[in-house]
């Protein structure tokens, strides 16, 4: 480490695909990125629209 521009310790994961299509690889993925959330059905399910009718209550499953 000679080089004291090179101090960030953060570096975005791969990524797959270009352009618009791009996406960080799952299988690159871990823990230490921040990808566990074991309370987010807890939360969909705090946060989600009350009217399943409703046209803005979508169908998202953040599963």
């Amino acid at each position: 480490m000679t080089d004291p521009l090179d101090k960030a310790t953060s570096k975005a994961p791969p990524t797959l695909g270009e352009g618009c299509l791009s996406r960080y690889d799952p299988d690159a993925l871990s823990p230490e990125d921040g990808t566990e959330f074991e309370g987010a059905q807890q939360l969909w399910e705090q946060l989600k629209p009350e009217a399943q009718g409703d046209e803005n209550s979508g169908s998202f499953d953040p599963k």
